[in-house]
């Protein structure tokens, strides 16, 4: 039995992207019985830390349950088989590096570099995020590492970097206290930042009129119940919207003249293109009555302090780069960016988004917010890292579908997942399994057993989580928190930065990969960072420790403080002008409409209570309780139309695939368009691929697919439809190491899967 203690571990929450401050307790309280889950182990417990600057005390229901989800179905030891007819057997560690070591050197020799490839993920902590870089971009000379930022926070990536010279929120969540208009779009905060809109909702309770809520959204959603003013736009008219916003405050006058001259280029492309966008054009396209879009225009024209927030639904488009550029131009049209309550914010959907894209986790990134194209930044980090001048390839790396796409094609021989689930949460589900199918070598680092990528994995690596290992994390606002291990590791996992680092070092690479500890990694990024806009130099696992969260920029010299800081409040921007810029582009519109054969728009999005591929949540009992299916949303016109009753088994059926859904016939959905959640994969005893009908046309800025939304048919269903699987052989859960097992053909992923080790 653990002994009794008072010791609490400050932390940061492992889901979504807000970041909240936790406070963990240990099962073990002096003068307290030991708190246990259902099974009987001894569990630690959560709730919001009042110390940490961003969340204040509050936490969601998934970060309050957290503790519950930390000790079941967890993969304990390396195993392998050598094809996926096989059983899954046990190998030691140090077979398992033999198997790596060999085969990248075979690849190298024969294939070359190109044939290696990386998908990470936001769950990674900074350090593990940035040894990758080394080991990938730097020893093996490959640029093939990128992570589900690409499925989550490209879109934003690419439309900061395009208007203001670089990546990185300017914003931060005290501006949520002062903004006199919040602008929701493309966000169901409620569900998928539940703190953040917690604050606005009780900000708006206490007094009424001193902020405005506007909510652009095609669903009705608890985040629109609260919203002054619910633009239910059809699909895809994001850009319109904004044009036609733009129109009308042009002509009315509430443009801020002095910003546009003083701090922004290409003004006139711009202005010319949104005359064309007239109200009555506008509320055609989008399907709204023009006096909702004159209101939010005049709220645009008239009101400081407008913060707008977006999240998937605008980033998951193949113009969402456009999308996210023409939110930020209206926000340089009225100079409303670079002080409380106003500028454009981005809602990270991972817990270390921002952090991997510090580390240069994208195919195209350097650390450091650096790009691989720029021959000046390689040098920098070629040096910094040990390695000879030219050892980092010139061009950007394979994304995610094109690392996909390259498996298709017989060129990738290795392609190591971690920290994700891509057999949820791509897109085209079926043509992806086909993929891994034919890859000689998927190697997959992963906490937990049985999860659906593992059904089609060679070498499984048990991987210390969240609560296991000492990292950083840097949430939405910019600030980096440290998180500290409070738990052993599970069984014989590692955590990933080790892996790395033993890899390295066993590549040859001995010195580059010398590192005793965590806080010797951080170190060693936070130094390349000096200079850069993303700076935190002056940071490190000591200061963290001592002084807690602090927000970037925070260059070396710098004093902690649990203050706010903003970018761009002097109107300086990190372009080659030092201006902001314009940026003018016509809307396209869905990649994918309905038509005659598929009349009906899908969207795709999450509950509150589940996280992503469900993997941690599936879980906890009250988070299952709170979802127990995914439903298919479908407004009573369609309902009818299509012979469907409330409650009824539905055929749902895309140019890709088919699945069924139980229905729920209601109006929160307009006509014409239909939800699914996302998180039930083909592992679910209710599965329901709903990203195997998404297609993967994606942003040609950004390379983030368009998983918002694709053209379906619904019809009643006969029967359910069970989803294809490779099968996985022996079970990795039977060499968990656990008391309890699932049942069915659920998989014991479920246990505890999901944000740790989560796919966006």
């Amino acid at each position: 039995m653990a002994e009794p203690t008072d010791a609490r571990t400050l932390s940061q929450c492992p889901y979504c992207g807000v970041g909240c401050g936790l406070e963990m307790l240990p099962p073990a309280v002096a003068g307290q019985s030991v708190r246990r889950d259902a099974e009987g182990t001894p569990m630690w417990t959560a709730r919001g830390s009042r110390s940490h600057p961003s969340s204040l005390g509050q936490v969601c229901i998934k970060g309050a349950t957290v503790g519950e989800t930390l000790s079941r179905g967890r993969l304990s030891q390396p195993l392998y088989r050598s094809s996926l007819e096989e059983d899954f057997q046990p190998i030691p560690w140090e077979a398992a590096f033999d198997l790596l070591v060999d085969r990248l050197r075979t690849i190298l020799d024969t294939r070359g570099a190109g044939a290696i490839a990386m998908y990470g993920s936001g769950q990674f902590h900074t350090e593990d995020y940035y040894l990758a870089q080394k080991l990938f971009k730097g020893a093996l000379g490959t640029n093939n590492f990128d992570a589900n930022s690409r499925l989550c926070m490209s879109s934003a990536v690419a439309g900061y970097t395009r208007s203001l010279g670089s990546d990185g929120p300017p914003c931060c969540y005290e501006d949520l206290d002062h903004c006199s208009v919040a602008f929701l779009i493309g966000t169901n905060t409620a569900d998928c930042h539940p703190v953040l809109f917690q604050r606005l909702l009780k900000r708006k309770k206490r007094q009424p009129r001193s902020v405005t809520i506007v909510v652009v959204d095609p669903r009705a959603t608890d985040t629109s119940k609260a919203a002054d003013l619910h633009l239910a736009i059809a699909p895809g008219t994001d850009l319109a919207l904004l044009h036609g916003i733009a129109h009308l405050v042009l002509r009315q006058g509430g443009f801020d003249s002095d910003f546009i001259e003083e701090a922004t280029d290409d003004f006139a492309a711009y202005g010319q293109l949104v005359a064309e966008w007239t109200p009555e054009r506008v509320a055609g396209v989008c399907g709204i009555p023009e006096k909702q879009l004159r209101a939010v225009a005049r709220l645009w024209g008239s009101q400081k302090g407008i913060l707008s927030l977006w999240s998937m639904g605008v980033n998951q488009r193949r113009e969402g780069t456009a999308v996210v550029g023409g939110l930020i131009n209206l926000h340089l049209l009225t100079g409303e960016i670079g002080r409380p309550g106003a500028g454009p914010f981005s809602l990270t959907g991972q817990p270390n988004a921002m952090g991997g894209r510090e580390a240069g986790g994208l195919a195209h990134l350097l650390p450091g917010y650096r790009l691989v194209a720029n021959g000046e930044h390689r040098a920098v980090v070629e040096q910094a890292w040990g390695f000879a001048p030219g050892s980092i390839a010139p061009e950007p790396g394979l994304t995610a579908w094109q690392q996909v796409e390259a498996i298709e094609a017989g060129a990738l021989d290795l392609w190591w997942v971690a920290a994700t689930n891509p057999l949820v949460s791509l897109p085209n589900l079926e043509r992806v399994k086909a993929a891994m199918a034919r890859c000689p070598l998927v190697v997959l680092s992963e906490a937990y057993a049985a999860t659906e990528t593992a059904h089609y994995a060679h070498l499984l690596l048990p991987a210390s989580q969240w609560s296991e290992k000492a990292g950083a994390m840097t949430n939405s606002e910019r600030r980096v928190t440290y998180c500290p291990a409070f738990r052993p590791r599970h069984g014989q996992s590692r955590p990933d930065w080790e892996v790395f680092a033993e890899l390295g070092r066993r590549l040859g690479f001995t010195e580059q990969f010398r590192y005793g500890s965590s806080a010797e990694v951080y170190a060693e990024f936070a130094a390349l960072t000096a200079g850069r806009v993303c700076d935190v130099s002056g940071l490190s696992h000591a200061l963290l420790q001592r002084e807690g969260p602090q927000q970037w920029p925070f260059p070396s010299g710098s004093q902690p403080s649990s203050a706010s800081r903003r970018l761009y409040g002097d109107l300086c921007f990190p372009t080659p002008s030092g201006r902001a810029r314009f940026v003018a582009e016509q809307p396209l519109g869905l990649a994918e409409p309905a038509c005659e054969a598929y009349p009906l728009v899908l969207t795709v999005g999450r509950y509150l209570g589940q996280w992503h591929t469900m993997t941690r949540t599936a879980k906890a009992e009250r988070l299952q309780a709170m979802h127990p299916e995914p439903l298919l949303e479908i407004h009573p016109q369609d309902a009818q139309r299509f012979g469907i009753d409330d409650g009824d088994l539905a055929s749902i059926t895309s140019r890709r695939s088919r699945i069924t859904a139980k229905v729920q016939v209601t109006d929160r959905i307009r006509p014409g368009s239909v939800f699914l959640p996302m998180h039930w994969g083909f592992s679910q005893e209710l599965a329901c691929e709903a990203n195997a009908l998404m297609h993967e046309q994606a942003c040609p800025i950004s390379g983030q697919p368009e998983l918002k939304a694709t053209a379906v048919c619904v019809a009643p269903a006969a029967a359910v439809h069970r989803p294809r699987e490779q099968p996985l052989g022996s079970d990795p859960a039977s060499h968990a190491g656990d008391a309890t097992r699932s049942s069915g053909h659920r998989s014991s992923r479920d246990d505890q899967g999901g944000p740790s080790r989560a796919a966006c």
